[in-house]
């Protein structure tokens, strides 16, 4: 097979008749007669909008020729033209017919990280216990109406806690700049489409699933894991683990049930502040590590369609408009967008009573009327009250944003919110404008000035005007600022070893966003397919994965 790269192209190419058009622009690049061209696969599919009144699509694409030999040298030199790099994944190993005593690996949480951990643990044939806090998707979606709906908050079944983890109800986004040179993101986006995702996410550039659509993958896959010999143990939290001379033993559930396991992958997610403190308690090595915080932002979605395709908005083929936005502050923080969800709503993402956190999904449409993203700060470990004493003060500095953001909010779950003019000119707000607020259970218009520390108000309010010399119309005076978002990523570090695991404990995998080494659905299912690998190494004997000590990086939001 053949890649060829840069094949440029209007963006009123007829999709109908696409695989014509680049058969022909094929043809043309390597001088061949059709008849020579066996097969073509999109493999990548982009567009350029910086010109704005000339948008262009760029594919690249893979294709099947006779004599390729002969191709290839012809074409020596032509950086645009390159044989197709292997992306089958390989698997590091097999488990034997008789697993040893002890061997069953444990996966505790089932979010992107853990689905990944288990999936490929059952696909080598380890057969993986897994352990949920939360209850299984379909009725995990049920409590989250309730909050939603009836400002009635399941501490153990949320947008943080159940099956699917915090990824299902977000906008699905699947892009990362995670470096991956192994190829892991497309097993990931193979996966997704086997259990049911668009198979567009294979090709698109900035591919996204949307909740609803993750909800049915989410179970499709979970069939698959049990039908490799995985278990599922749901509302199963874990409590405590038993660790003897620096070796796990074993985790103890809440009911008091104790499982033996020498093997446990860590995927608890960045909320489980309860599970943080048990591991501190037992000498688990932890280290604090920056976060950040801020408000939520609403604007008409067709406003930010405008200002970036211009005459091109509402293409079928652009779909509804991202931005990404950063803005370094006169006094040092960095301010930038964050999770942005194009046709998106705003949502209620709690996991604690007596606290209001923000985040924002979509569907796979992304057909709602605004357009969300957070606006966060930059907050380093110095920032977090207690710091010296505790690597776990940055919990105690969300928290304590969180239950402000519920005082302002009325104390039943509303958000507390501010049209961005008001915020501006530092007034309360009385009333909406143009733009009506997606968050439910609902809104309390405000003043936020005293729902974040001031350095952070400082910096939103220089950002928003500098925002808007990039996208017109972004500090419009009707947008909607709501708050608060805190769980933008953990702010711990569970660190580990080269070989992946812990620092100073034996068997102890920690993996994805809640240990600080991923930030986002993508970068947390290959954080997860990683830490399989190195748990399958070592319960083999045949060597250790390296590259565990690496810091996490994040999803390209």
């Amino acid at each position: 097979m053949l890649r060829l790269t840069e094949i440029i192209l209007p963006l009123s190419t007829s999709q109908d008749d696409i695989d014509d058009t680049l058969r022909t622009a094929a043809c043309a690049r390597l001088g061949i007669a059709p008849e020579a061209l066996r097969s073509l696969t999109i493999f990548r599919r982009s567009y350029d909008a910086r010109k704005r009144s000339a948008i262009t699509l760029t594919y690249s694409i893979d294709i099947d020729v006779a004599d390729e030999a002969a191709v290839l040298k012809r074409m020596a030199g032509v950086r645009t033209v390159m044989p197709t790099p292997p992306l089958e994944y390989q698997y590091v190993g097999h488990a034997p017919a008789d697993l040893p005593e002890g061997s069953r690996p444990v996966v505790i949480g089932f979010g992107p990280c853990g689905l990944f951990i288990a999936l490929i643990l059952a696909q080598m044939g380890f057969k993986p216990l897994i352990l949920e806090r939360g209850r299984v998707v379909r009725e995990r979606t049920k409590d989250t109406w309730g909050l939603w709906r009836k400002h009635e908050l399941q501490p153990e079944s949320n947008v943080q806690f159940g099956e699917g983890g915090a990824g299902t109800f977000s906008d699905g986004k699947l892009s990362t700049q995670v470096k991956d040179p192994k190829h892991y993101g497309r097993k990931v986006l193979q996966e997704f489409v086997a259990a049911d995702a668009p198979p567009e996410i294979l090709y698109v550039s900035k591919p996204h699933i949307g909740t609803f659509r993750l909800v049915k993958m989410i179970e499709q896959m979970r069939a698959q894991i049990e039908s490799l010999g995985g278990e599922f143990r749901f509302e199963s939290r874990v409590d405590d683990i038993e660790i003897d001379d620096g070796q796990v033993r074993g985790v103890r559930l809440a009911g008091g049930e104790f499982i033996a396991s020498r093997h446990v992958a860590l995927a608890v997610g960045h909320s489980a502040r309860d599970t943080f403190r048990m591991l501190h308690a037992r000498g688990v090595f932890i280290e604090p590590k920056p976060f950040s915080l801020g408000f939520r932002i609403e604007h008409p979605q067709s406003l930010i369609d405008r200002a970036r395709f211009g005459p091109s908005a509402g293409h079928p083929v652009l779909g509804a408009a991202d931005y990404k936005l950063v803005h370094h502050a006169a006094n040092g923080r960095s301010v930038y967008s964050f999770c942005m969800c194009p046709g998106g709503t705003v949502v209620a993402a709690a996991s604690e009573p007596g606290g209001v956190v923000t985040n924002g999904m979509s569907q796979y449409s992304r057909n709602e009327r605004n357009a969300n993203a957070g606006i966060v700060v930059g907050i380093q470990p110095k920032d977090y009250p207690g710091i010296d004493a505790s690597p776990l003060a940055g919990i105690d500095f969300q928290r304590h944003w969180e239950a402000r953001a519920y005082e302002l909010g009325g104390r039943d779950y509303c958000a507390p919110a501010q049209l961005v003019g008001d915020f501006l000119d530092g007034r309360p707000s009385t009333a909406l404008g143009s733009v009506t607020p997606s968050y439910k259970p609902g809104i309390k218009l405000t003043d936020l000035s005293t729902s974040l520390p001031d350095y952070a108000i400082a910096a939103i309010r220089e950002a928003l005007p500098a925002f808007e010399r990039q996208i017109k119309g972004f500090a419009m005076r009707d947008a909607v600022l709501t708050g608060v978002e805190t769980r933008t990523s953990s702010p711990l570090r569970i660190t580990r070893r080269d070989d992946f695991q812990s620092m100073n404990t034996n068997g102890l995998f920690p993996a994805g966003e809640g240990a600080g080494y991923a930030g986002g659905i993508m970068s947390a299912a290959i954080d997860g397919m990683k830490v399989a690998e190195a748990v399958a190494l070592h319960i083999l004997g045949t060597g250790p994965i390296t590259g565990g000590n690496r810091r996490g990086e994040s999803d390209d939001y």
